[in-house]
């Protein structure tokens, strides 16, 4: 192991886990990045080599006994029956039944549907009304004459999240580790090889964790295929929800009056567009303009009653042409659906990150030492939302007056979000404010 592996497994031991185990357990299991390492760090969270072995062993054993395969959702549904009752990992979401007055779960790989749900379970796991989540779930089967009873009954579940964190004790153990040793603890941790990245690019990568520590950020990155631009919001964290651009809908994402249901900005603490670009794309007008007040207001009308939400909003796409040709003949936003390109949608982006600058992966650029079980990492982030380290700023520099107001919002975002990241114990020198004040400024004003 490395001096920094060391340091890790020193100072935070029990939360970090090797990130190379992953692939060593995934097999053919299409689960988000968190599923997996929530159960390797159940088993794995070591730097024992032999209770790592066992470990793998054991988070390899659980999948392949409890993780359902669309393929094999018969034989799974098959030993229910016949047990009565089994454990299943799988993506759950629940409607309410108007007709029935009662809560009936969906199992998105088992395939079964109509499953009964009590409504403790609701009140305790709200974000099942919304989306599916994934969860270890203990599935009971009750046959009965009356078919218009279903037989599946959901007996317990458990979202699969960490339950609890200790925020003063990380923020303690922050204080072990210098600046460049904990950037690259959090490179790792989101899965890349540090040594692989240089000063400017590991911050890019860093500045994709915003939007979880910052309430209602709204950030834009658009550039070329294949670095990763969508990952982070579908694989990092139980608290992101990843949309695919041609999905999004008014009910979806704000309020769907006719039922009053709140959509994904009242559960979520990111919700990101992926493929978002695209100059044939046609968005809903009243879609554009409920979105373009809730990302300057933090609210939305639900009814004739306005309602606020936290969730921030990240936007992801390709684009179609190099630098050079863009500035020469449009902008940097010309990739944009004509709805979005619009001077108003613009100005509530906080920051633009320059995806032209971000390589595209390659297997060397994976990491293969310790970090954050991201599980335990996407907790810390949450606690940090409820915290404001803009002000940071105003000990060190001064901002011109001349800026607008908007700008000046957008600047002390980005910036309260990296000083969240790399220095939540305080301690940024005025060199270290600066570098990342000049990136922040830089960002919102590409």
């Amino acid at each position: 192991m490395s001096d920094l592996d060391d340091k890790i497994n020193e100072h935070f031991a029990g939360f970090v886990v090797r990130k190379d185990l992953v692939k060593a357990v995934k097999g053919n299991a299409i689960v988000p990045t968190y599923v997996l390492e929530y159960l390797l760090g159940q088993y794995c969270a070591t730097d024992d080599e032999a209770s790592i072995e066992t470990g793998i062993e054991t988070v390899k054993e659980i999948l392949r006994k409890h993780y359902v395969h669309r393929s094999e959702a018969g034989l799974i549904q098959s030993t229910i029956k016949e047990k009565g009752r089994y454990k299943v990992i799988d993506q759950i979401s629940v409607a309410l039944n108007e007709k029935t007055d009662s809560y009936e779960a969906t199992f998105e790989n088992l395939g079964i549907k109509k499953v009964a749900v009590d409504s403790g379970t609701i009140k305790a796991h709200p974000k099942l009304l919304v989306t599916g989540v994934w969860c270890i779930a203990d599935v009971q089967y009750e046959y009965s004459e009356d078919s218009r009873i279903s037989p599946w009954v959901l007996e317990t579940i458990k979202p699969i999240q960490i339950a609890k964190v200790d925020y003063p004790a990380y923020r303690e153990a922050r204080s072990k580790f210098g600046t460049d040793d904990w950037i690259n603890l959090l490179m790792q941790s989101i899965g890349f090889n540090p040594d692989a990245f240089g000063r400017r690019a590991k911050l890019l990568q860093l500045m994709r964790l915003v939007p979880f520590v910052e309430r209602n950020y709204n950030s834009i990155e658009l550039g070329p295929k294949g670095t990763g631009k969508s990952h982070i919001y579908s694989e990092f964290s139980p608290h992101g929800q990843l949309i695919s651009g041609g999905e999004v809908s008014i009910p979806k994402l704000f309020v769907n009056n006719s039922n009053g249901r709140i959509g994904l900005v009242g559960y979520w603490d990111v919700v990101a567009f992926d493929e978002f670009a695209g100059r044939e794309k046609r968005a809903n007008r009243a879609l554009v303009d409920i979105m373009k007040n809730y990302m300057a207001n933090k609210s939305f009308s639900r009814g004739v009653n306005p309602m606020g939400a936290e969730a921030s909003f990240a936007f992801v796409g390709n684009t179609d042409h190099n630098v050079p040709f863009m500035l020469k003949n449009s902008d940097l936003f010309e990739a944009l659906p004509p709805q979005f390109h619009d001077s108003a949608f613009i100005d509530r982006l906080h920051a633009y990150l320059p995806g032209w600058e971000v390589d595209v992966i390659r297997g060397e650029m994976f990491a293969s030492g310790y970090g954050f079980i991201v599980d335990y990492l996407a907790e810390i982030l949450r606690h940090l939302r409820s915290e404001d380290f803009s002000n940071l700023i105003d000990q060190h520099f001064t901002i011109s007056e001349k800026i607008s107001t908007r700008d000046r919002d957008a600047i002390y975002k980005t910036m309260s979000g990296l000083l969240k990241l790399i220095f939540p114990n305080g301690g940024a020198t005025s060199d270290d404010i600066e570098e990342l004040l000049r990136l922040s400024m830089e960002s919102r004003k590409r």
